[in-house]
């Protein structure tokens, strides 16, 4: 194979042909070659594959090695869209030394140094025509040329002058990358026409491995971009509860999977807990998961029990790609009452970890996972103690080649009920122990601590069928706020709780009560018997009622109602400043 040299010699000329043709050495220089493409290219990491170019060359081939790639493939992982000339930023990403002072030349030429080589130099000269260019000898106006593209003209000098040099390109996919220098200090033997074959040989592979690993960093930012867009970055902490949660994919490599937790907050300062697992592996496990995780979040603003949420998840599942099949459980809780709502489709059962550290399986009715058929789900509704635990994962924590489901989650339930008290401590210690091997399937795990509310976080008034006791609905809600140091809201919610108030006694049913929570929001409730629940009204300007809800409307960050097993209850919601 023919390949065109240009050597810098003023004996030999600018420009001479040559063919590769040197039987003397054609064993060694072959088993050279044969070391570097087991040496090189070991990792999908870039410097790492760079510093393995220079490590196998340095004392070997040269005395000094060093490879420039350009800057953009480091911060973006893109080709160059045009030939390198010079206003290419190229980065010096490794360096090999082989002398009495390797200092001096770190100190010259530092790892990471971004630069622009002009397009006199032979390194612009070498990118630009994709050629290799090698100087016998270099000169010492050639060396302080060099130097001066970094503002070291002297130090470059005293290190390169009189040296052999050579610069070979990385080139891959018909574009050049960067490239490769190698010295060999003054009194050594020049570099030949032999050598640069070698080098070049060895700068092929290394640019191959170069672009294998741009292409990998590329595509698992982009893989980590999407998970990390899908998966919660701060799950919020729900009145009454404490949450920890960990999510470990299946391959260390890609970095991403089909499963997926949420804490959703509803009204009331109750929360929607859910965990969900997208059969498969990858992005297009992750973009599936997205969609479901998405469609969970528009369903619970619906605020509908987890049977009817699942079930409609279900028939939306449907309309995806028929192959992903993904199974999830959804619960709901109440942090006044403690009591908790749970389905399941498909899914592995939550377990709860009791104060005493005793576990169960929350038995409940798996349900057909997502996606297949159209069955309704059942749901459970259990008050939990408070001081438990409630953990909620996916199958990969539990299931393995080397174990069942069951015999699992019965390891699952012992580690859960070890001495570890804090969440994030209990998740450390049962992703380390659980995780399988090489062939794990995504990981993730969700667990709520519970816990009573304090005083000033909830407060409860019963309310008689009587008009007369709206005032002292008013003068329960200022002296309540007064004691939370809430007071600059209480204008503004004594209006508010005297027309839910006034509603309920005048259009609802008993038993009528008030009940005002702090969260994240200064949260407003009143239930009454009526299933009914009040409309906004655009009242005529002659008439004296149907201006209430609008004044609520007003003040209120959000309101709505939900329905209860007796009858309803109106809520509404406002900053807390």
């Amino acid at each position: 194979m023919n390949r065109n040299c240009v050597i810098k010699d003023p004996a030999l000329g600018n420009r001479v042909e040559w063919r590769r043709s040197s039987a003397q050495s054609a064993h060694e220089r072959l088993a050279f070659l044969n070391e570097a493409s087991r040496r090189i290219g070991s990792t999908l990491d870039l410097a790492e594959t760079s510093r393995e170019l220079v490590d196998v060359t340095v004392p070997r081939f040269a005395d000094v090695a060093a490879v420039m790639v350009q800057d953009r493939l480091m911060i973006d992982g893109e080709l160059p869209s045009r030939p390198v000339d010079g206003t290419t930023l190229v980065r010096r990403v490794a360096l090999a030394v082989s002398s009495d002072d390797p200092d001096a030349w770190v100190s010259v030429f530092p790892v990471g140094e971004v630069t622009v080589y002009p397009a006199m130099l032979p390194h612009a000269q070498c990118m630009a025509t994709g050629k290799p260019l090698m100087y016998p000898v270099l000169d010492k106006e050639s060396a302080r040329l060099i130097g001066s593209s970094i503002d070291r003209e002297d130090a470059v000098a005293d290190l390169l002058t009189d040296s052999s040099f050579l610069a070979v390109p990385l080139q891959a996919r018909g574009r050049v990358l960067g490239c490769a220098v190698f010295s060999r200090r003054p009194g050594s033997q020049p570099f030949e026409v032999q050598d640069v074959a070698v080098a070049e040989e060895m700068a092929a592979r290394t640019a191959v491995c170069v672009d294998n690993a741009r292409l990998y960093t590329r595509e698992r930012r982009t893989a980590l971009t999407l998970q990390s867009s899908l998966l919660p970055v701060d799950l919020p902490q729900p009145l009454g509860m404490e949450i920890a949660s960990r999510y470990l994919p299946a391959s260390d490599l890609m970095g991403v999977g089909g499963d997926w937790y949420d804490v959703i907050p509803l009204p009331g300062c109750r929360s929607a807990l859910v965990v969900g697992d997208v059969m498969g592996h990858g992005t297009r496990a992750a973009a599936t998961m997205g969609q479901l995780r998405t469609a969970a979040r528009t369903l619970a603003s619906l605020d509908l029990p987890p049977d009817e949420v699942l079930f409609r998840l279900n028939l939306m599942s449907q309309d995806l790609d028929p192959t992903q099949i993904a199974t999830c459980v959804y619960a709901v809780y109440d942090p006044v009452t403690r009591n908790c709502a749970f389905a399941r489709a498909g899914h592995v059962p939550p377990v709860l970890i009791h104060p005493d550290r005793s576990t169960e399986i929350i038995e409940l009715p798996s349900g057909l996972p997502l996606g297949i058929g159209s069955d309704p789900l059942e749901m459970r509704e259990l008050v939990l103690p408070a001081g438990s635990v409630l953990a909620l994962y996916t199958d990969g924590l539990v299931e393995s080649r080397e174990r069942d489901i069951d015999a699992g989650i019965m390891a699952l339930r012992r580690l859960l009920a070890g001495p570890v008290e804090d969440l994030e401590d209990m998740c450390d210690v049962t992703i380390s122990s659980q995780r399988p091997g090489h062939e794990r399937d995504d990981i993730a795990l969700l667990l709520a601590r519970v816990r009573d509310l304090d005083p000033d976080e909830v407060a409860s008034c019963p309310l008689p069928a009587d008009p007369r006791f709206v005032a002292h609905a008013r003068r329960f809600v200022r002296a309540t706020l007064a004691s939370w140091r809430l007071g600059a809201l209480s204008d503004s919610t004594e209006l508010i709780v005297s027309e839910l108030v006034t509603n309920a006694l005048k259009h609802g049913w008993p038993p009528i009560e008030l009940r005002l929570l702090r969260g994240r929001t200064l949260v407003c409730e009143v239930a009454d018997g009526s299933p009914v629940s009040p409309a906004p009204r655009a009242a005529a300007s002659d008439e004296d009622t149907g201006r209430g809800l609008q004044l609520v409307k007003r003040f209120a960050y959000r309101w709505g109602t939900r329905p209860t097993t007796f009858g309803k209850i109106v809520w509404v919601e406002q900053n807390l400043h």
